[in-house]
């Protein structure tokens, strides 16, 4: 959409009929239906554009509460495996709780 150039004309009619005196208003009139068109156009375009993008995932609301899950969990089993285990022990609940972490971010 765009503003017709049958109303660029009406407004240039008008000014030549009503004179020099009332330029600035119909200057005014003209600029502001011409923005409005252009708003209109943007507006469209946006959404245009926003209805063709996949929506965001919201994988954000729950990343908070598994980490600090996984604080949690990992403080106790740390110790339980380093006493009863060793290095070894150790390795294997982080490397668990790593994975853990991976695999939720990834869905």
């Amino acid at each position: 959409m765009h503003v017709p150039r049958d109303e660029l004309e009406a407004t240039l009619e008008a000014r030549r009929e009503l004179g020099a005196a009332h330029e600035a208003e119909l200057t005014e009139a003209f600029v502001e239906r011409l923005g409005r068109s252009l708003d209109k156009q943007v507006d469209e375009r946006i959404e245009r554009r926003l209805k063709d993008r996949p929506p965001a995932r919201r994988g954000g609301d729950r990343q908070l509460p598994l980490a600090l899950a996984s604080l949690g969990v990992a403080i106790p089993l740390t110790a339980i495996a380093v006493s009863a285990s060793g290095i070894a022990g150790l390795l294997i609940v982080w490397i668990g709780i790593v994975l853990v972490n991976i695999a939720a971010r990834t869905h």
